[in-house]
């Protein structure tokens, strides 16, 4: 029987209690079942995580949640983390042991106004219900303030999900009606323009530019589903569902790791610097070798490697920068660097989530200046679009990605996000045809 360890907000409540309350998780295995059936239905809280390592979190309901805003909000989350898994006790495999899952927004002042209502500038939850699968095997946890209803919600959700087809019934995408951008082409160039003379003046280095596109639907959209369809074409990137009791679902296919951390080991990666994919393989390779020959590129690339080692060695006693290499996905290939470390110390993964958040990849450099330069530039709130999501445990290990490649789903209409970084020689038009390129994944699936 383990004892895992955090400080938390008990049965959605909004701050958590200083009060003796003890939470219990049982565990069983599952065998061979649709996990995503788990996430039917809008009346809970759902959450969905997977990684290209073969790791799937399906939850639903919530046993504990942790919100926070302002500067010190990481600190505050895993503060009343470490309360409330000091109180909860998991009597089954460590696979199967209960995880905080959720995320950030990109900047510390988020409001949680449309299309973000409902996402607070961080929140986590800790399921009631949590399927785990790995490579062999998939376990069923329940969590529940005693014992014998742990076990009572373990059995019942058991029997459920062990009645449903092994196989979830694909569903028809969406159709697409019409489209709206929130950046015209000419804006687009006004913006890239008013940051080229920023970076002429020596006040940025790079900065990362956003757009976000408003989808019409031409019926609802089945996120999961959608997702499944995701998961198929991008296998080897992460898949992400977040979905309150309340406002809208944010999910995302994001090729790019923030961090993981197991122990003291942490590896994490530099991906800036992206080209289409060729229609042969030797398209292919002429598209990349023209990404590693430009100085843009490799100038870009370099200054997020720089950034991430700088953050990383205060709390590393040993880093490794791998050899550059090449990241390629369905419709696009980036440069990929990366990056390893061992730990000085105990450390939590939020505290080297907070000192990676945001990599030059999705910020700038410096990042003050860029912080700045998004917020006068930008018409729209980034919510939680290019911010860290991911999970973590009561040893403070986990895992994040960078929540690219995403949007927020309603009914009948996603808002989707996509950004390039702009260096002292790029170019509006080339820019812009990048973003629209890191549209297409999840536009693709909705068409």
């Amino acid at each position: 029987m383990d004892r895992s360890s955090g400080e938390g907000r008990l049965a959605g409540e909004t701050e958590s209690a200083d009060g003796a309350v003890e939470l219990v998780s049982r565990s069983r295995d599952l065998g061979s079942v649709s996990v995503s059936s788990i996430l039917d239905g809008n009346a809970d809280s759902r959450i969905q995580w997977a990684d290209p390592d073969g790791l799937e979190l399906v939850g639903r309901g919530v046993a504990v949640r942790f919100t926070a805003d302002g500067t010190d909000r990481f600190d505050r989350i895993r503060s009343q983390a470490s309360r409330a898994f000091d109180r909860l006790t998991h009597d089954g495999p460590a696979a199967a042991r209960p995880r905080a899952i959720g995320g950030f927004s990109f900047h510390d002042g988020h409001e949680p106004a449309a299309p973000w209502a409902g996402f607070d500038a961080a929140s986590f939850v800790v399921p009631q219900i949590l399927v785990t699968r790995t490579d062999d095997r998939t376990w069923l946890t329940a969590v529940g303030s005693r014992a014998d209803e742990a076990e009572d919600r373990l059995e019942r959700w058991h029997d459920r999900l062990s009645a449903l087809s092994t196989t979830r019934p694909s569903a028809s995408p969406p159709g697409v009606a019409g489209t709206r951008r929130t950046t015209s082409p000419a804006e687009w160039t006004d913006q890239v323009e008013t940051v080229l003379k920023r970076i002429a003046a020596g006040r940025l280095a790079k900065v990362v530019l956003a757009q976000a596109l408003w989808v019409d639907l031409e019926g609802p959209i089945d996120v999961p589903a959608t997702l499944e369809l995701l998961g198929r074409q991008y296998p080897n990137c992460y898949r992400f569902l977040v979905a309150h009791d309340v406002g809208d679902t944010f999910f995302g296919a994001p090729p790019e790791r923030l961090v993981s951390k197991r122990g003291d080991r942490v590896e994490t990666e530099a991906l800036a610097g992206s080209v289409p994919r060729g229609e042969t393989p030797a398209e292919d390779e002429t598209h990349v070798e023209r990404m590693r020959a430009d100085a843009k590129f490799q100038h870009e690339h370099g200054l997020v490697v720089d950034a991430i080692r700088e953050q990383l060695a205060p709390f590393a006693r040993d880093l490794t920068v791998r050899e550059q290499t090449i990241r390629r996905l369905a419709t696009i290939q980036h440069l990929q660097t990366p990056i390893e470390a061992t730990l000085e110390g105990d450390r939590h993964v939020l505290e080297i989530v907070e000192a990676l958040h945001p990599t030059p990849a999705v910020g700038g450099v410096p990042p003050d200046a860029a912080w700045e330069t998004i917020r006068d530039a930008e018409p729209f709130d980034r919510g939680w679009y290019a911010a860290p999501v991911g999970w973590f445990d009561a040893d403070g290990d986990g895992e994040f990605a960078v929540a690219l490649r995403s949007g927020v789903a309603s009914d009948e209409t996603v808002t989707l996000f996509a950004g390039n970084g702009i260096v002292a020689d790029s170019d509006p038009g080339d820019e812009w045809d990048e973003v629209q390129l890191k549209f297409r994944p999840i536009l693709d699936e909705l068409q």
